[in-house]
């Protein structure tokens, strides 16, 4: 597409879920724009990319099990389409997850989980503390009992990144590196945004995918501003040396002290440890008391971490919504489509969430599958920008 061609889809966001949007509705023919001063950035660079379809199911989120299944079905076609394509591997794993228990506690939390999990016609497999560590030779000798998930995988979110920008770039997806300050509208519908530079961008429909920014775009009406917050998470990266090799041979995890932790191996050598759940707002300063609790909690788990090299402290921000599901498809405001809100699953909803955004682009509709996660669930619940707005002094 021409630089100077006003794009038919304009994707406010390059982070994966943006990136991904661009890339399907190039693919679809449309001529596309992505605006974000590092594409490629963003949560991607701190997510440990589980997924974890299985081990991550919560009471009461049914719905969204469906669509996590969905998106989990479409990874190994979606990870080989994107490296034939591009040449850059994902770091794509189908070494499956080991949740486990380190006391009665969180063996009977673990024995709730799996009851949740058959109930929900989902494979995984009860295993006695002696059986983990048969599997997993590194756990600690006091761990009670798990559940062995061979169907829960993982990606290298940053890898997947990186693919996904050479993915937009061979389908000649233009980038406009810039922040998004404000959507511009005409009539009863969104035309693109100005940029921080003050240049305006058009674009026949508007995607917003800007992760936990989606709510504060200057310019978006209030009744259709996504509920979405900042979740502050953060990670310890490790490198596991040669002669400890293998030290895990699939992604572990635990509840410790009702927190949960996991430890995820990369086939590179690394081993990602996370993460912390943070409500403190826009806050993305790495804390020793974060760091602390994730390396005492993962020591409790695998006592030989305290041998491994510590290569890198990140903090990130996941973007929540109000029932913790992404926002999906068409507004109210006609031509502004959102793809945002997908709190602690964004890696493994990217190929359904591109899938679902490109068919709402060509059609109008949200395919059925993505239906339950239309922006329109949440009507005109207030946002944390309009509710700023109308906070007075006393």
């Amino acid at each position: 597409m021409s630089p100077t061609r006003t794009p038919d889809v304009l994707v406010v966001g390059g982070g994966i879920i943006g990136l991904v949007t661009a890339w399907r509705a190039a693919q679809r023919g449309f001529a596309t724009a992505v605006v974000d001063p590092e594409p490629g950035g963003g949560a991607a660079q701190v997510a440990a990319g589980m997924l974890a379809a299985v081990t991550e199911l919560h009471h009461g989120e049914q719905t969204l099990l469906a669509l996590n299944l969905a998106s989990a079905r479409r990874y190994p076609d979606f990870a080989a389409e994107l490296t034939d394509l591009t040449g850059h591997g994902l770091g794509y794993r189908r070494c499956g997850t080991l949740a486990v228990a380190l006391d009665s506690d969180d063996r009977a939390h673990l024995r709730e989980l799996h009851a949740l999990q058959q109930q929900s016609g989902l494979e995984s497999e009860w295993l006695s503390g002696r059986e983990c560590r048969r599997l997993e030779p590194m756990l600690a000798p006091g761990v009670r009992g798990g559940l062995r998930v061979d169907g829960d995988h993982q990606v290298d979110p940053r890898r997947l990144a990186r693919a996904l920008v050479a993915a937009c770039e061979r389908t000649g997806v233009v980038f406009h590196r810039q922040w998004a300050e404000r959507l511009t509208t005409l009539g009863d519908r969104a035309t693109g945004v100005v940029t921080a530079d003050g240049t305006g961008l058009g674009g026949g429909q508007v995607v917003l995918a800007a992760g936990s920014l989606s709510g504060r775009l200057a310019g978006v009406p209030d009744a259709v501003l996504p509920p979405v917050r900042p979740v502050k998470g953060q990670v310890v990266r490790l490198a596991v040396p040669q002669r400890y090799a293998p030290f895990l041979s699939r992604t572990v995890r635990a509840v410790v002290r009702g927190g949960q932790v996991y430890l995820v191996p990369r086939e590179n050598g690394e081993l990602v440890v996370g993460a912390t759940t943070e409500e403190l707002g826009w806050d993305t300063t790495v804390t020793a008391g974060g760091v602390y609790e994730l390396l005492r909690d993962a020591h409790e788990l695998v006592p030989g971490i305290t041998e491994l090299p510590l290569t890198e402290t990140r903090a990130g921000l996941r973007p929540g919504s109000p029932d913790n599901a992404p926002l999906l498809g068409p507004t109210e405001l006609p031509g502004l489509l959102l793809a945002t809100g997908h709190y602690r699953n964004g890696v493994l909803l990217t190929p359904v969430t591109g899938d679902a955004v490109a068919h709402a682009l060509a059609t109008g509709e949200l395919p059925e599958e993505a239906r339950p996660f239309t922006p329109k669930r949440f009507g005109t619940a207030p946002t944390e920008r309009s509710a700023r707005l109308t906070e007075q002094p006393a």
